[in-house]
């Protein structure tokens, strides 16, 4: 009976052991990954959301300038077609 027991002592540590082991290489793989994923994001310019942003709004800001300029331009058209 003694016997059975070590067996299964011994079944549950190498079992532990393995768990412990592949935990090990998970943890490892995720860091060997991220590592590759940040080499990669930083070789390809990319913009961060702060300067996109910043774009973005200097976007919006000169659309909407031509959009008011467009609107003067028609109404001095029309002011000047109503002259002749």
């Amino acid at each position: 009976m003694q016997t059975r027991n070590k067996i299964m002592d011994d079944i549950s540590q190498l079992m532990t052991n393995a768990m412990g082991v592949a935990q090990g290489a998970k943890d490892e793989a995720e860091t060997a990954m991220k590592s590759m994923m940040d080499r990669w994001l930083a070789d390809r310019n990319f913009v961060s959301r702060d300067e996109f942003d910043a774009v973005r709004a200097m976007a919006q800001k000169a659309r909407e300038e031509n959009e008011a300029l467009k609107a003067r331009l028609d109404a001095l058209e029309t002011k000047g077609a109503k002259k002749k």
